[in-house]
């Protein structure tokens, strides 16, 4: 990662300040509020991925890269907040949530004026291929979201299943990011189509990479289980009960439905999954995806910026968090 941020530190440094002046408003409230979450924003992936696609087809960031990547950011950041109610979580990246500092009405609110500071910088700026691309994305995660919670009512996940959840809700942002930064220095639509399905396939590897970690496939100090007790049907659990005899995928079910709060009878169910293997199959299937977006972006001419994104993408298989 300081590889990639020392070849892209003086857009990441620009597009901070740009970002900073793009959630200011005349509430002192929401000031305060905005100042929050800037200040403890995330590794900031995607907006990397905008400027590095921009970049790819271009050596000069256009201001338009600089609003792609803000309303990226501002889309996803929009849509964590209102993640955090709708779950009643108190903690984002070990720091209070808005909503446990300032309660769910104004959280919900905070959402929706970053959800309209997106909107109204493309459009203020004409940027409307651009809002096309996110806008899409965003009406992607909320149908992929609804089409979990429809699912896990009834626990019968199949994986054709639960790769569309995950294209539509997590991984057709990272599509948009890469497509709008492509967009912003190409104006190429074949260029741009490209892109999106380069950062669907990195998306869809970023998210097993999340399942796995609820497995301690890798020791990162974080508690295990998490998806089991929300009674998420993730990649790993899905293979063991294709795989399970009758016995044991009923006693997986039982757990999941009805004890998902016993710790031991959790760990018992991480411990199956580990035994039939839905470990190693999801690290396959992750590392597809992963070589699948790096044979689209080796059909670019090889420079400095490609291998950037190379790293990026591995980062996105290889981090401990």
């Amino acid at each position: 990662m300081d590889d990639i941020k020392h070849l892209i530190g003086k857009e990441l440094q620009d597009f901070e300040s740009k970002f900073s002046d793009a959630v200011k408003s005349h509430v002192p409230l929401l000031d305060r509020i905005m100042h929050y979450i800037v200040k403890r924003k995330g590794k900031q992936i995607r907006p990397m991925f905008v400027i590095l696609s921009a970049r790819l087809f271009s050596p000069d960031i256009q201001e338009s890269t600089y609003r792609a990547a803000a309303l990226v950011e501002l889309l996803h950041t929009a849509t964590l907040v209102h993640d955090d109610v709708v779950d009643d979580s108190n903690e984002r990246r070990g720091f209070f949530s808005i909503n446990a500092l300032w309660k769910n009405k104004i959280a919900v609110l905070v959402g929706d004026y970053l959800l309209s500071k997106g909107l109204l910088l493309s459009l203020d700026n004409h940027d409307f291929r651009t809002l096309q691309i996110l806008t899409t994305a965003v009406k992607e995660m909320s149908e992929g979201e609804l089409l979990q919670m429809e699912k896990t009512r009834k626990l019968n996940i199949r994986e054709d299943i639960y790769f569309e959840i995950i294209r539509r809700k997590t991984a057709s942002l990272l599509g948009a990011a890469c497509a709008a930064g492509a967009w912003s220095t190409s104006g190429n639509d074949e260029t741009t189509a490209q892109m999106r399905l380069f950062g669907e396939k990195v998306g869809v590897a970023f998210q097993i990479k999340d399942d796995l970690f609820d497995y301690g496939a890798d020791k990162i100090g974080k508690p295990t289980g998490i998806d089991i007790r929300e009674k998420k049907l993730t990649l790993p659990l899905i293979y063991t009960l294709q795989h399970a005899t009758p016995d044991v995928r009923r006693r997986i079910i039982n757990i999941v439905k009805n004890y998902n709060t016993d710790k031991e009878k959790v760990a018992a169910v991480i411990e199956m999954v580990k035994a039939s293997g839905g470990i190693t199959y999801a690290q396959e299937k992750m590392f597809q995806y992963r070589d699948e977006a790096l044979a689209i972006l080796n059909g670019f001419p090889e420079n400095e910026i490609r291998r950037g994104l190379e790293q990026l993408v591995r980062f996105t298989t290889d981090r401990t968090f």
